[in-house]
């Protein structure tokens, strides 16, 4: 049992971590509390830095409690992942603390509690861990929220949550119970090694439908978007943060693993399928983003059009793994593009007011700093070149149009994600645009930003410049999680 437990030491630090600062808000003064954050951001970090432990990674490749765990490179890099994100929206909630009114050290908890969960479900190789990392994730964010009980947005954003994310669950459960009857495991290696029988079963075929329908609500897919622009908008702008980030992450490492390890020949078949869906994703992001001056709603409605082009890496996965890799390198770069983004508007916006487009008016005199790195991040979003999210798509693009020669529906989603792209380009130079030219400035005072704040977004600003001008190292480590992945095979 003890070197059963060596493959999840991690999860058991983020876990242990949880539970430590529920305790110490028993015992420590109201003072020693504020500081609660800083200490679980600093743990993270330390955990983290455990992570590239050599008796750690020695494990990888490895699988305990039966085979319902592994433990390879994809897990590896999405633990990191998670635990980076983690990390800064730890920070972000300390900057966030005084609109909560109460419930801080709870806060922090369940922000770790679901840290956990998705830390589970990039290792999950059973339906059963894959069900229970989920819902761990699941049930966390309705509380998360939720959590500003005084504001009426934010409770309504959660009972949708709640009641949306009940069905997605009811979809996930049933299609796990059919393929298990189907298929009388629910481990992904007999899955696997069983795959080509099962295909001719219409339950099984049925089942493996309804899995997708359930991991297509967390990453906001086209036709089980509806929940977020409402979800991002009520909920604490850290929640939003780690929602889109973080959950949408634990989405696509399941869908890697469903689709690119376990029914590989199953994705082939459902090709076309998967192109509708990511192209559907990708147009009603796009069009639905151009009217909206909220920017918490613009940028769920990005997130959505975002979920369209990472989907086009599940459609082009193949033996070489480009578009295992293209997601991995794509997602990293969202990763501080959207930190920087929610993190400004949290500065602009106060208790869910003021996030109107016209609050970032005057923002290049206001703070400098600032109209950088929201322009950095949104011109990143947009795929212009030289910024990591330019290399993102990129990635993406290539990796389907290896594989587009011969099938006109290759052809169909690139002139698709081309279209969304120049589309995309419009709603977030008007961001700009009102960062540096706008006439209407109702605040011309400067904003304060702590230094905690500043480093978070130096930071971002920093892998946003790296991951688009050095990309050979951050893709070396996406090759290398994407071929572990696919020699798992």
């Amino acid at each position: 049992m003890g070197d059963q437990l060596q493959f999840i030491q991690l999860e058991v630090m983020v876990v242990a971590l949880g539970l430590l600062v529920l305790l110490a808000d028993l015992f420590l003064s109201e003072s020693a509390r504020r500081s609660l954050g800083w200490v679980a951001a600093g743990a993270l970090g330390l955990v983290f830095l455990l992570s590239f432990r050599e008796s750690f990674v020695g494990l990888a490749d490895g699988k305990a409690f039966g085979g319902i765990y592994r433990l390879d490179g994809l897990a590896l890099f999405f633990k990191r992942f998670f635990l980076v994100t983690a990390i800064f929206v730890l920070i972000f909630a300390m900057d966030f603390a005084s609109r909560l009114k109460g419930g801080m050290s709870e806060y922090l908890a369940f922000i770790l509690f679901a840290l956990s969960g998705m830390m589970f479900a990039s290792s999950a190789n059973d339906f059963s861990l894959l069900f229970v990392a989920i819902e761990l994730i699941t049930v966390t964010f309705y509380i998360l929220v939720s959590f500003q009980r005084h504001r009426m947005h934010s409770l309504e954003a959660g009972v949708k949550y709640l009641i949306l994310g009940a069905v997605s669950s009811a979809f996930l459960v049933y299609g796990i119970a059919l393929v298990f009857g189907e298929a009388g495991s629910l481990k992904f290696d007999v899955i696997r090694a069983a795959h080509d029988g099962l295909l001719g079963s219409n339950v099984f075929l049925f089942g493996m439908l309804f899995v997708f329908a359930g991991l297509a609500f967390k990453i906001s897919a086209f036709p089980f978007q509806v929940w977020a622009p409402d979800v991002y908008q009520g909920a604490p702008t850290p929640t939003t943060t780690f929602l889109a980030v973080g959950s949408k992450a634990a989405g696509f490492v399941l869908l890697i693993r469903l689709f690119g390890s376990v029914v590989p020949e199953l994705t082939a078949q459902w090709t076309g399928m998967l192109m509708v869906v990511a192209a559907l994703t990708i147009l009603y992001g796009n069009l639905c983003a151009l009217p909206q001056r909220n920017l918490k709603r613009l940028l769920a409605y990005s997130g959505i059009a975002n979920a369209g082009y990472l989907l086009m890496g599940i459609v082009a996965q193949s033996e070489s793994g480009d578009g295992t890799a293209a997601i991995l390198y794509y997602l990293a770069g969202y990763l501080f593009t959207l930190v920087a983004a929610f993190m400004i508007i949290n500065l602009l916006a106060r208790d869910g007011e003021g996030e109107d487009i016209s609050c970032l008016a005057g923002l290049g005199k206001r703070s400098p700093f600032l109209a950088l790195t929201l322009t950095l991040a949104v011109v990143s979003l947009a795929g212009i070149p030289p910024l990591a999210g330019f290399f993102g798509k990129f990635l993406l693009v290539k990796s389907v149009t290896a594989k587009a020669f011969g099938d006109a529906g290759y052809f169909a989603l690139l002139a698709v994600a081309v279209f969304g792209v120049v589309v995309s380009i419009y709603y977030y130079f008007r961001i700009i645009r009102t960062i540096y030219w706008s006439k209407d400035t109702p605040d011309n005072s400067p904003v304060a930003i702590a230094w905690p704040t500043r480093m978070v977004l130096g930071l971002c600003v920093a892998a946003i410049l790296y991951l688009g001008l050095l990309p050979d190292k951050p893709i070396n480590w996406a090759n290398a999680a994407a071929k572990i992945e696919t020699v798992a095979k």
